[in-house]
């Protein structure tokens, strides 16, 4: 009868982690986080209301596992890459993302341990440093999907709050490990992180040397999925060496996330630990969240009905005041925009607030409370940046082409005509460049004294989302291409004549065009599939590739998409394969479709998606 009711119990909850998506979607209402979904219908079913979940083994253990994989996802959501300095830009007038966001983040702990005092003057709270670290987090899982719908991260400002989430998440994390090791007032203990730590570097430099290694290249395809078996290896190994070095589990989790997000994987193994997690384990954790919050036991006590509007206050206080600093640059919407969207804060809080609870540092109901502010600002943030923060236009794609020749003129002039934003720059003392310069007119020329690395640099060359190397020196275009990538470009196309210069680069994430094999591809093509060459050689532009980005649009059914016109969806690739769309085929974040139409409608699918 037991396993009935504990079998009964996993699959109400399974049932409503399926749902949720789904009715989110059809009533509209994509601007809730689903995760504030799963936690609110847990509140339905649980302890605060229709109390229809049983808790037993089977949800004990798999909630856990949820919240230790949450723990690793949120270590493996810190982007490294924004920390590093890219914008070697010399105009004052523009914020450097890394600086500011760090400035911010600072204000925020500084702000959060004076509010923190001042709650243990007016008597909430007890442990003021706990509750720093609690007020200062930000949730990168809210933060993210709300950037990217507005098409904000690669905006100055989208990257400045993006930072500031991403030195949050960690910094916190850390911080609060080590406050945990120090309440023990032990020596033995402190010593015993700071060796967990030791350990945690050391396996990042022995991971790191073995993921380069060719034997597991080839272990990570097919039915072996070595990189998913490692994945759990890693995740449980540092469960139990944080615990054993008497840390917290979450910390050991939260470690290994962060191994592999500097191991640097293909987006597509991000997607598919993504996709496991947020699909299974994560929203158990979620709904049992819920489930176990006791509304009743906050609201008995006018302390924690007094609690909540003050924890409310002091979170858009603590991020507000910091955020100010961006209104030197930034005009005053989009400021206090980011500064309500970075006020959302829910995992590392839950995470906290399960800790501190099961240490004895704080109570029920506190903890209640706690879970209970953090998914009101979850649902509320989202919901008022969109509101505040000003729309803004479909960027155009930035094309930087270095070389001026016949090669890469024409193509200039046809991408500029199908709505990117294309510059040539080339050598100054090139005869014909006059000549080409009339010819191709309506093209933005840019004469240089030559195209070294650093002056291309200084004139902004790689501040573009995709760039084209095509001069006549293969070695100096190699060298540019890598010079573009230390830069943070994110497509970098170099042109190679030398066969023996190609197996050089080949296997690095420059891609290589060939004159030659151009050439012997085209003819081949023609001679075996002369319609399909006719097709995608037409000059309207009408076949096109278009990269899902949009949040909003991740697991949605291409037949839902009303915006698609008389466009065709010819193939969708996928990771390392590819698929024939149908109507219920659902899209995925990163997916590359491959469509056929007029060259109006593709551009409005592109703003949409993109």
């Amino acid at each position: 009868m037991e396993d009935h009711i504990s079998i009964t119990s996993l699959m109400l909850v399974v049932g409503i982690a399926f749902l949720v998506p789904i009715l989110l979607h059809r009533f509209r209402l994509g601007m809730i986080p689903v995760v504030v979904a799963e936690i609110v219908m847990g509140i339905i079913i649980g302890k605060s209301g229709l109390n229809l979940i049983t808790e037993d083994p089977w949800l004990k253990l798999l909630s856990l596992l949820g919240f230790i994989f949450l723990m690793f996802l949120s270590g493996v959501e810190i982007d490294f890459d924004l920390l590093k300095n890219k914008t070697g830009r010399k105009n004052q007038n523009v914020a450097n993302p890394f600086v500011i966001a760090t400035l911010v983040f600072i204000g925020i702990l500084v702000t959060s341990l004076l509010l923190s005092y001042g709650m243990v003057w007016g008597n909430f709270i007890k442990e003021p440093f706990l509750m720093t670290l609690i007020i200062a987090t930000i949730s990168l899982r809210v933060v993210v999907p709300v950037l990217k719908e507005r098409r904000a991260t690669e905006t100055p400002l989208g990257q400045t709050i993006l930072i500031i989430a991403v030195l949050s998440d960690f910094v916190t994390m850390i911080l609060l490990s080590v406050y945990i090791s120090l309440l023990a007032h032990d020596v033995n203990k402190v010593i015993m992180l700071l060796a967990f730590f030791a350990v945690v570097v050391a396996s990042y430099y022995v991971f790191r040397y073995y993921s380069r290694r060719q034997l597991f290249s080839r272990l990570r395809k097919g039915t072996i999925q070595l990189g998913t078996r490692a994945v759990f290896a890693l995740i449980l190994l540092f469960v139990v060496l944080s615990e054993s070095f008497g840390a917290q589990n979450i910390l050991g989790a939260f470690l290994a996330g962060v191994i592999v997000s500097l191991l640097s994987p293909r987006k597509e193994f991000l997607h598919q630990l993504d996709s496991f997690g947020y699909g299974f384990l994560i929203p158990i954790f979620f709904v049992m969240v819920g489930v176990k919050l006791d509304i009743r036991q906050i609201f008995a006590q006018p302390s924690m009905i007094m609690l909540i509007p003050v924890l409310l206050i002091v979170l858009l206080i603590s991020k507000m005041l910091p955020i100010l600093i961006l209104r030197r640059w930034y005009p005053w919407r989009e400021t206090i925009g980011a500064g309500v969207l970075l006020t959302s804060t829910l995992s590392l809080v839950i995470a906290a607030a399960t800790v501190a609870h099961d240490l004895g540092l704080i109570k029920d109901e506190l903890k209640n409370a706690l879970i209970l502010v953090a998914v009101i600002t979850s649902f509320i943030s989202p919901i008022l940046f969109n509101r505040i923060y000003p729309k803004k236009e479909g960027r155009k794609k930035k094309i930087s082409i270095i070389g001026a020749n016949t090669i890469t003129l024409p193509v200039a002039l046809r991408l500029q005509t199908e709505g990117f934003q294309v510059t040539v720059f080339s050598e100054c003392d090139q005869g014909i460049i006059k000549e080409r310069r009339e010819i191709f007119k309506k093209i933005p020329f840019v004469e240089l004294p030559s195209l070294d690395p650093s002056i291309l640099h200084d004139h902004d060359v790689f501040q573009a989302d995709v760039i084209v190397v095509a001069s006549e020196d293969d070695r100096r275009n190699v060298e540019i291409g890598h010079h573009a990538l230390q830069e943070g470009t994110e497509q970098v196309v170099v042109r190679v004549e030398n066969p023996e210069l190609q197996e050089s680069v080949t296997g690095e994430k420059i891609t290589i065009f060939s004159t030659m094999y151009s050439v012997w591809t085209l003819l081949k093509a023609m001679v075996e599939h002369p319609s399909a060459v006719r097709l995608f050689s037409q000059p309207d532009g009408s076949i096109q590739e278009v990269v899902v980005k949009n949040y909003k649009y991740h697991h949605v059914p291409l037949h839902q998409l009303s915006f698609l016109g008389d466009a065709l969806i010819l193939r969708i690739y996928r990771m390392d394969s590819f698929m024939i769309p149908h109507g219920d085929t659902r899209l995925h974040l990163g997916d590359r479709l491959l469509i056929s139409g007029s060259l109006e409608n593709i551009v409005e699918i592109k703003q949409e998606l993109e």
